[in-house]
């Protein structure tokens, strides 16, 4: 049975949406979310779940297969390859870096106030979260490291 992904596909970002299904699969993987050996979700099935053309994820299996990060076996599915390498605290940390700067910008173009954008980062750090984390829990131990602007 394939793992349920929580991909987030900006149409709006400029990078191509076959581009974003790679680097977040990319992230799961490196990460640890995703395990070797583990299957993904059928080229079909992700089509529908991201509203996407068949041929968009057709395009990012494909190069992932070419990267070694997946490999697709002919009617059995999608699998996790073995043992990707996992992400490094430095890579983690630019990976998020460029996330949070995304956000930052998005959330200041529509003058959104910081603690609502906290207090939704945190709600979909718990909804995502697959060790039972609290995302306030989250938030109040970073609470005290936030910037101030005043």
């Amino acid at each position: 049975m394939p793992k349920s992904l929580h991909y987030q596909i900006d149409a709006h970002s400029g990078v191509p949406v076959y581009r974003q299904i790679m680097d977040q699969t990319k992230y799961y993987a490196a990460s640890g979310a995703l395990a070797a050996g583990e299957q993904l979700p059928s080229i079909r099935e992700l089509a529908r779940q991201l509203c996407v053309n068949p041929t968009t994820v057709v395009k990012a299996y494909t190069e992932l297969e070419h990267e070694a990060v997946i490999e697709m076996r002919h009617g059995r599915g999608v699998f996790v390859a073995a043992a990707p390498a996992p992400m490094s605290e430095r890579e983690q940390t630019k990976a998020l870096r460029r996330l949070a700067r995304q956000l930052a910008v998005e959330a200041a173009q529509m003058n959104a106030p910081a603690e609502l954008v906290w207090r939704i980062v945190g709600e979909q750090l718990e909804a995502v979260s697959d060790d039972g984390r609290d995302g306030r829990t989250w938030l109040s131990a970073v609470g005290e490291r936030k910037p101030s602007h005043g």
